[in-house]
C-alpha cells in the first residue's frame, strides 16, 4: 500500500477562497485541460507534476490534461530591473496565443516573485502588478476558462546572509535578481495578500506563501539554517511539494500518497516533454530557452509514458 507523507500537518492548511461563495472547490479536477502559467518556479514544474501524480494516486478519473508553460524570468507587469541581461518577458505578450492554442478549461497562474523586480515596495510597481493580474483574469474569462490565482511563494533571505552583495538594505542605488532588497519578502507578502482579496473576480485564490513560511519557521526551531531554496527564490523538491499540497488541499484533496521513485522519474520525464513542446508551440521572447519537440511528436511519447505511469500507479496502490 502507498504511505502517507510525514511532512507536518500544518503545511496542508493553505488559505483558499472562491468566487460567489462557492463551497465546492473541486472544479479544477473536473476540467479537461489545465494550463499552468508562471515564472521560473512554475517552469521548474515540480509542483505541477506533484499535483498530477497525487490525483492519479487518489484515483481521480477522468484526469485533466496538465499543460505547464511556465517561463523563466517572466512577469505579468513587463517590468525589469536595470541590470537584468534582457527585458523580462511579459506573460501578456503570449497570453492570447496560449489561450487560443491550448484551449484550457482552467488556468492556474502564479506571478509576483519577479514583478517586484527585487526592489523595496513602491506604489507604481504594485499598481503595475495589480493591473497585470486583473488583465490576466479578464483575458482568461473572455476565453471561456476559469482562473485559479496562486500567491507568490516567499522570498527567503536566509541562504544569502553573509554573502557579500547578495542582500542590500533600503536606499541602495539599485537592486537586481543577484542583489536583492533584504526585506523583499515583505514586498512579496503584500502582493500575495492583495491576490487573496480577489475571490470576487478570480474563480479561486490560494495562499501558498503562508504554509511555506509556516513550514520554514517550524523547521528552524530545530535548525536555524534550514532552507528549501539555495538562492532564496528557486525551491527544491520539498518546497514544491508543500506548494502542491496547499493547492491540492484547496481542491479538496487533504491527504498525500507517497509515490515511488519510479513514478517520480516517469512524471518528471512526462512533464518536461509536455512543457518544452507546448512552450515552443505557443512561443515567447525569452532568449536562451531550448526548443522542445513538435507537439504531435511529444504527444506520442507522452502516450507511451502514460502507459508506464498507469502501470506504476496500479502497482503502488494494489495490496501486497
Amino acid at each position: 500500500m502507498h504511505t502517507r507523507s510525514l511532512l507536518p500537518v500544518l503545511i496542508l492548511v493553505g488559505s483558499v477562497f472562491s468566487s460567489n461563495g462557492r463551497a465546492d472547490n473541486t472544479f479544477p479536477m473536473n476540467a479537461s485541460r489545465i494550463l499552468f502559467l508562471g515564472d521560473s518556479i512554475t517552469n521548474a514544474g515540480h509542483y505541477v507534476q506533484d499535483i498530477e501524480l497525487q490525483l492519479r494516486l487518489h484515483g481521480i478519473s477522468p484526469l485533466p490534461e496538465f499543460i505547464n508553460i511556465g517561463l523563466p524570468s517572466e512577469t505579468c507587469t513587463g517590468l525589469s530591473e536595470p541590470d537584468h541581461p534582457f527585458p523580462r518577458p511579459d506573460v501578456h505578450e503570449r497570453l492570447d496565443r496560449a489561450l487560443e492554442k491550448v484551449k484550457p478549461d482552467v488556468v492556474v497562474a502564479c506571478y509576483g516573485m519577479n514583478d517586484g523586480i527585487y526592489h523595496p515596495f513602491r506604489d507604481d510597481r504594485f499598481a503595475a502588478y495589480q493591473a497585470g493580474i486583473q488583465k490576466l483574469i479578464h483575458k482568461v474569462h473572455a476565453a471561456g476558462a476559469k482562473i485559479v490565482l496562486i500567491t507568490p511563494p516567499p522570498f527567503d533571505p536566509t541562504p544569502l546572509k553573509g554573502q557579500p552583495g547578495k542582500l542590500l538594505p533600503a536606499g541602495a542605488e539599485k537592486y537586481a535578481w543577484f542583489a536583492i532588497y533584504e526585506n523583499y519578502d515583505d514586498v512579496i507578502r503584500q502582493y500575495g495578500e492583495w491576490v487573496m482579496t480577489l475571490s470576487d473576480t478570480a474563480d479561486m485564490v490560494i495562499n501558498v506563501h503562508a504554509p511555506l513560511t509556516a513550514y520554514l519557521q517550524e523547521q528552524r526551531k530545530k535548525d536555524p539554517g534550514f532552507v528549501v531554496s539555495g538562492d532564496g527564490v528557486h525551491m527544491n523538491a520539498t518546497g514544491h511539494r508543500i506548494m502542491a499540497r496547499a493547492i491540492l488541499n484547496a481542491w479538496g484533496v487533504d491527504s498525500w500518497c507517497e509515490p515511488s521513485a519510479e513514478l517520480v522519474t516517469l512524471m518528471q520525464q512526462k512533464e518536461r516533454l509536455i512543457h518544452d513542446a507546448w512552450l515552443s508551440h505557443v512561443g515567447h521572447r525569452r532568449p536562451g530557452v531550448k526548443d522542445g519537440l513538435p507537439v504531435d511528436e511529444a504527444t506520442t511519447k507522452v502516450r507511451e509514458l502514460n502507459l508506464l505511469i498507469e502501470q506504476s500507479v496500479r502497482n503502488s496502490i494494489e495490496p501486497r
